[in-house]
């Protein structure tokens, strides 16, 4: 008999508690890998396992692009201006190229030659943190941090740095809900488009290496230059600013771990990869798709124009896949996690991400031995239902 989408699971379901994914979650998984839900009113898949969404995240008959028929978010692309050089709503070929123009500039090498700077950076801040005794992590540290490599990375001039920052904090804290946020990001927007017709080449930066490339070749055009830049500061940016004091937070809640993690800072690359996984703080939000053609998921037929969110939430809960996945363990080899994604639509930043990451966390804890939460712990303001898991505050002192 026919389930009808009144009698479906309504989603998406908020999280309810700082260190765990919705708890609706487990008993979808339990229920299978493919779970019928009701996205706004519309039947859509959910893919609740491990290897299951490692399966549809990198099968070729399942489409990114919202105007796609039956994707989850088709109507809202009908309505909307869809912007040239999103990678994210792109399929191949136009996918392959556009990303092969940015490769380069998220390589080991090019991390690497970062990593100096972002470590410059970080001390600066907690120099300036310091004198005070006490901070919100979110405002004075996540923010700053993550808005500061990201102007280096597009080569945004210095003289535009606090523009920039102040900007993209209004834009990406509003969740594009609040009116200020809808103004922030069209003052994003136009900065960015004059930032790029403006632009000399010869100087550092993606935007350099795209104008560059537009030069030599004629393609990316001027609208998809800006368009990537724009993808890029929505992926980069948010995501390491709520990590960076979500993941403070997640530390100072395990004191014995993260005692292990001062005597051997050898381990902070699993830690940080641990930290990924337990949150997965994108969940849904980056595995927006649908099929192209009748595909098969664990005894689950999806049919051609059915759309499918993979909850990576709960792909990195999955018992087959990590032991005890409910627990923070630094130990853990969690780097086949699926924060980052996996497949063609992998983050492209992931290096990045890690690097920031481990660079911001350790260089805290060193700085600041005595650091701790100074709030009770009822008294922290979690984004529960919000798009992006995080912190509305953390205040700390040390």
């Amino acid at each position: 008999m026919a389930i009808g989408n009144s009698d479906l699971p309504s989603f998406p379901m908020a999280r309810r508690c700082p260190h765990h994914p919705p708890p609706e979650y487990a008993e979808l998984r339990a229920q299978g890998a493919a779970v019928r839900v009701s996205f706004l009113g519309t039947p859509v898949w959910a893919i609740t396992r491990h290897a299951e969404a490692r399966d549809v995240l990198t099968d070729s008959r399942v489409s990114t692009d919202p105007a796609s028929p039956g994707h989850p978010f088709g109507a809202l692309a009908a309505t909307a201006d869809r912007m040239a050089g999103q990678l994210t709503d792109m399929d191949p070929p136009d996918h392959s190229a556009h990303r092969r123009m940015l490769i380069s500039e998220f390589g080991v090498r090019r991390i690497r030659e970062m990593e100096p700077d972002i470590e410059r950076l970080v001390d600066g801040l907690l120099d300036g943190m310091a004198a005070s005794g006490a901070a919100d992590l979110v405002e004075a540290y996540g923010l700053p941090v993550a808005s500061a490599v990201m102007c280096q990375l597009l080569g945004v001039p210095e003289r535009d740095h606090a523009f920039f920052h102040d900007r993209a904090c209004a834009m990406l804290g509003g969740v594009f809900s609040s009116r200020d946020a809808d103004v922030a990001r069209m003052e994003i927007l136009a900065y960015l488009d004059d930032l790029v017709r403006s632009h000399e080449p010869g100087q550092n930066g993606i935007i350099d290496r795209l104008v560059t490339i537009r030069r030599d070749t004629g393609e990316p055009t001027h609208e998809a230059i800006v368009g990537m830049c724009f993808m890029l500061l929505l992926a980069g940016h948010h995501t390491t600013a709520t990590m960076i004091p979500l993941g403070v937070y997640t530390l100072l809640d395990h004191p014995d771990q993260l005692a292990q993690l001062r005597a051997k800072p050898a381990l902070w690359p699993a830690a940080v990869d641990e930290l990924l996984r337990f949150h997965s703080i994108v969940d849904w939000m980056s595995f927006d798709r649908v099929a192209t053609a009748d595909i098969d998921v664990s005894g689950e037929r999806i049919h051609a124009g059915e759309g499918i969110f993979v909850l990576g939430a709960a792909a990195n809960r999955d018992e087959r896949a990590f032991t005890r996945p409910d627990d923070f363990d630094i130990h853990r080899r969690s780097r086949h996690h699926l924060a980052f994604g996996v497949g063609i639509h992998q983050c492209l930043g992931q290096s990045l991400a890690r690097a920031e990451l481990e660079i911001s966390y350790r260089r805290l804890f060193d700085r600041f031995p005595t650091i701790r939460v100074d709030a009770p712990a009822d008294g922290l303001v979690f984004k529960y239902d919000a798009a992006m898991f995080g912190l509305q505050e953390l205040p700390v002192t040390w």
